[in-house]
């Protein structure tokens, strides 16, 4: 009786597994496309592009400065001695370590540049994902995964489950 009723209760959760498995919808996105195509991503990206170009201005102010002054240094430093080498030196080091620390606070992992940005996407971001979650309900799929040029998540994945479509037109009419 134990030899029959084991692979019995192998076979019907291996059934039901199958079956289940089979019911369930996989579909994907390319959220790289969903933010170049959603008016609202183009609009952070264009604030973001505003924020960070004051940045880089005063960055490359200071880099040409930086420049000119060593340029200036190398013509002068045959005719300078020895301690006004050092002084012109120390000026130097000091512009250049100013400018690495405003590049830092600025564009730094950290940096004011990426707390800014973090603030304006945000709200994008959880928009985008609101609505693949709506389409993924309507649409009665499982799973979404993201399929994008830089992350490959997804290796394959058949062309009729891409919801990307259906996402942008979601977000579009702002349903």
């Amino acid at each position: 009786m134990k030899k029959t009723l084991i692979p019995a209760i192998v076979l019907i959760v291996l059934f039901s597994a199958v079956a289940q498995a089979q019911s369930q919808k996989i579909g994907y996105v390319n959220s790289t496309k969903i933010f170049q195509e959603y008016p609202a991503a183009l609009d952070a990206q264009k604030k973001i592009d505003a924020i960070g170009r004051p940045f880089q201005d005063s960055l490359d102010a200071m880099q040409k400065d930086l420049q000119a002054r060593y340029e200036d240094y190398q013509k002068k430093e045959a005719m300078m001695n020895d301690a006004t080498k050092r002084a012109e030196q120390q000026k130097l080091v000091d512009l250049e370590r100013t400018a690495n620390q405003y590049r830092v606070e600025k564009f730094g992992q950290d940096g004011e540049l990426a707390r800014r940005t973090e603030q304006i996407i945000t709200p994008v971001r959880e928009k985008i994902k609101a609505a693949i979650a709506q389409v993924a309900k309507e649409e009665k799929y499982s799973f979404v995964f993201d399929k994008t040029e830089q992350i490959q998540v997804l290796l394959y994945g058949d062309p009729n489950q891409d919801i990307t479509f259906k996402v942008i037109d979601k977000l579009k009419r702002g349903k």
